[in-house]
C-alpha cells in the first residue's frame, strides 16, 4: 500500500491509502505500484482508478502533476469528480454549450477553450455511462 493525497486548487480532496492508482498522462495510461522509484507525471483530461481495501474508485481528472516517492503520492489536479457524483444531464449540458460556443467561436483562443470544456464534458459522460 501506499498513501495517495489529492490536492485541488480549492485545498484538499481526500487522502487514501491505495494499493494502485491508473492515471491518464499524454503519453498513455499509467500504472502506478507500490514501492515503485519516484516518478512525476503530467496528468491528462480522463479517468483515474485507485484501487483501495473497499475497492476500485474511479474519478474523472482535468489536468494536473502526480508524484510518487517511498510511497507516498501525491495528486495536484485541476479538478477531480468521484463518478458517481456525476450529473449526467448537467454534462450533457455542457457538451452542447460547448458544442454551441465552438461554432460560435470568434478567435482561435475561443475555440481552444471550447475544445478544452468538450473534452472534459464528453469524458464526465463517458465515465459515467461506462460506470
Amino acid at each position: 500500500m501506499f498513501s495517495l493525497t489529492i490536492l485541488t486548487y480549492r485545498g484538499l480532496y481526500a487522502e487514501m491509502e491505495c494499493s494502485s492508482v491508473n492515471l491518464p498522462t499524454p503519453d498513455g495510461r499509467w500504472g502506478i505500484l507500490p514501492n515503485r522509484m519516484p516518478i512525476m507525471l503530467p496528468i491528462s483530461i480522463g479517468i483515474m482508478y485507485v484501487r483501495t481495501a473497499d475497492g476500485e474508485k474511479k474519478y474523472t481528472v482535468d489536468g494536473g502533476i502526480f508524484y510518487i516517492e517511498n510511497n507516498v503520492a501525491t495528486l495536484l489536479i485541476e479538478e477531480i469528480e468521484d463518478v458517481e457524483n456525476i450529473d449526467i444531464e448537467r454534462a450533457r449540458k455542457a457538451q452542447h454549450n460547448a458544442e454551441e460556443r465552438i461554432r460560435n467561436a470568434q478567435t482561435e483562443y475561443d475555440i481552444s477553450r471550447a475544445r478544452i470544456a468538450l473534452q472534459k464534458a464528453i469524458n464526465r459522460i463517458n465515465a459515467k455511462e461506462t460506470f
